[in-house]
């Protein structure tokens, strides 16, 4: 996993990060202001910018659409557009186009000619990873777009306990202490090809691995969608365009995100961020072995030479 991927996963984490126990967070009433260009600085927990839904969510792990997930194995992609306050979210997005927007930099990763002109077979075409979005250096500490992420706390919410602790409840399972993060920007015409985030030549995340992205869409998108397989065809479709999406995957899978459209009488408001988080999933404890010895047929009769010796 040394290479980020657009809307999809994360790289390497920039330094460790521990929580505790989730029971313990929660978000009160004001703790972003609600004019959008009044937030100087993000929370440092990630709960404060969630619902009373998204609070019960990650206090109890409890959501009618979580719930339904949960009795389908298969499921890939679950998004949750009502636990992200929609004024923290506008709050959000608008510091962020502040702050980090203008040390975005400009990913763009066309189809090549020789996908076509190349192509010797009928029938044989192989399309590789296609994207174009803009995206914040974040695995570079050195980097203007790090700088400014750390100056409003991007880094810090991102790896806040609460962050982690709702990616388990999500996912089901335990995930390790460290975790990558990253931080995109959709415009007009933006869109991730068709990928499926398989890494198999890293041994930690060949068997899967989970991501938890926030989607934060401003006014002036119209419409973008997020496009998976399930049962082996590319015949699921979600909309990306709410104030504030929670949306988790369980990688790898095939998906794509169709290009951004944006609103005519809107374009300079055109614009979705993406923050997300790469988690690999903790190794499984092994069993603890039982104290309790099950005999075997009868005990063997002590010699008085053997009895008690080595005591």
């Amino acid at each position: 996993m040394q290479s980020p991927s657009p809307d999809s996963s994360g790289g390497r984490p920039s330094h460790p990060t521990r929580t505790s126990g989730l029971r313990s967070f929660s978000a009160g009433p004001g703790v972003l202001p609600s004019g959008p260009s009044s937030v100087q600085t993000l929370p440092s927990e990630f709960a404060e910018l969630l619902t009373p839904r998204g609070v019960r969510l990650l206090q109890t792990g409890r959501h009618p659409g979580v719930e339904r997930v949960r009795a389908d194995p298969a499921w890939r992609f679950l998004p949750l557009t009502d636990v992200i306050d929609p004024r923290r979210a506008a709050s959000v997005l608008a510091l962020l186009e502040r702050a980090v927007g203008p040390h975005l930099k400009p990913m763009s990763q066309p189809i090549p000619a020789e996908t076509i002109l190349l192509q010797e077979q009928n029938y044989a075409d192989l399309l590789p990873k296609a994207v174009r979005v803009s995206t914040a250096m974040l695995e570079s500490r050195r980097s203007r777009s790090w700088k400014a992420a750390e100056e409003i706390g991007l880094p810090a919410m991102l790896q806040s306990p609460s962050y982690r602790a709702m990616a388990e409840v999500l996912a089901g399972r335990a995930l390790r202490a460290r975790w990558g993060i990253q931080a995109l920007r959709y415009g007009p015409g933006d869109y991730t090809g068709p990928h499926n985030d398989a890494h198999p030549e890293d041994p930690d995340a060949r068997d899967g691995y989970f991501d938890l992205h926030v989607s934060l869409a401003d006014a002036g998108v119209k419409q973008q969608w997020i496009q998976y397989a399930r049962a082996g065809h590319f015949s699921e479709l979600s909309p990306l365009t709410a104030p504030g999406v929670l949306a988790a995957y369980r990688l790898p899978f095939w998906h794509s995100v169709g290009p951004l459209v944006p609103r005519p009488r809107l374009l300079s408001r055109a614009r979705r961020w993406v923050l997300l988080g790469t988690f690999l999933y903790a190794p499984a404890k092994p069993a603890r072995p039982s104290r309790r010895v099950e005999p075997h047929g009868p005990a063997p009769r002590p010699t008085s030479r053997g009895a008690g010796h080595g005591r």
